[in-house]
């Protein structure tokens, strides 16, 4: 008899064809009522869980009897709780790595985009107020050869700073649990703490984890350390940012801007960044490039399918939970 795998978010038409190879595949579908209930009723069967973006613990999970593995089409795993899992011997894995480039591409864009102000500058000249050449009121600042400060420098930090070092000549500065001797001598980055790196940097781009020890890590103390001037970027976790300070510190211009693609509360339906120019607000899309989609999703289908028929993943969050299986 096949496994049952129930998918808790969207999956595309390929990762089902490919799972239907092997297991019995259930996706709720909002045309036929409603998906909540759709994905309660099927839980107890699963026996694997595939897909991104749902909070998945013991109260979600307390029907899931017969589950073996969650299969998160993502980088982050902050949604679930993997002290819970693993109790249960549960295996979580998710999708690092694939989206390490197109997600740094992102983070320089937005380094881009604030200091050059695109966004606000696009919908002025759409709205039709180029009539003459523009003034100063309308400058950007250089981004080459300022000083980049990366707050987390793992995979996507490193891509980012290697794009900021070899591409802009820029001064690269790191602040984290421990030293990267590699890119220290490749990128002549330097080891700073957060608060120096702050005062220190031209543009702050946040590429940490998600955890209790980041939860507002940035907030009304540590963007008062900042250049007057300076640009805050953020493509990690949205409640890394304290979103309040940041709102008054871009509506007090003590920033020049901040450029954003995550938020304390997703998908924003409402928010005061919106009627801020300095801010430049993106829908969560660090990974949505077509190849790199395609590549998260053959991630999860192997790492869902090898957990499945009894072999470890390659992209185990919790290896602890192997014991208790």
């Amino acid at each position: 008899m096949k496994k049952t795998v129930l998918a808790f978010s969207r999956i595309t038409p390929d990762m089902v064809e490919r799972l239907e190879q092997d297991f019995d595949v259930i996706v709720p579908n909002p045309k036929q009522g409603d998906v909540a209930a759709q994905f309660n009723e099927a839980l107890p069967q699963a026996h694997g869980l595939i897909g991104a973006g749902r909070p998945l613990g013991e109260k979600q999970l307390a029907s899931a009897g017969k589950l073996e593995v969650v299969s998160s089409v993502s980088v982050g795993y902050d949604n679930y709780d993997v002290a819970y899992l693993t109790a249960r011997g549960i295996l979580l894995t998710n999708t690092p790595d694939v989206l390490t480039e197109s997600t740094a591409d992102l983070g320089f864009a937005l380094i881009m985009s604030t200091a050059r102000r695109v966004a606000e500058l696009d919908a002025w000249t759409k709205a039709g107020k180029w009539t003459a050449s523009i003034g100063a009121e309308h400058f950007g600042t250089n981004v080459f050869g300022k000083t980049l400060g990366i707050v987390g420098l793992g995979n996507i930090g490193a891509a980012v700073a290697r794009r900021g070092h070899l591409g802009f000549n820029m001064r690269v500065l790191y602040s984290g649990n421990s030293r990267k001797p590699a890119l220290e001598q490749a990128l002549g980055a330097q080891m700073r703490s957060l608060d120096e790196l702050l005062a220190e940097s031209d543009f702050v781009c946040l590429v940490v984890p998600l955890s209790e020890n980041t939860k507002h890590l940035i907030s009304h103390r540590e963007l008062g350390l900042m250049k007057p001037g300076a640009i805050l970027v953020n493509i990690a976790r949205g409640p890394i940012v304290d979103e309040a300070a940041l709102v008054q510190a871009l509506r007090n211009k003590t920033l020049r801007g901040a450029g954003l693609d995550v938020y304390e509360k997703e998908p924003l339906a409402e928010s005061p960044l919106w009627q801020l120019p300095n801010a430049v607000t993106l829908p969560h899309i660090g990974s949505a490039t077509g190849e790199t989609r395609q590549a998260m999703a053959e991630r999860a289908v192997a790492n869902l399918t090898a957990a499945l028929k009894g072999q470890r993943p390659q992209d185990l969050v919790n290896p602890q939970a192997l014991a208790r299986g």
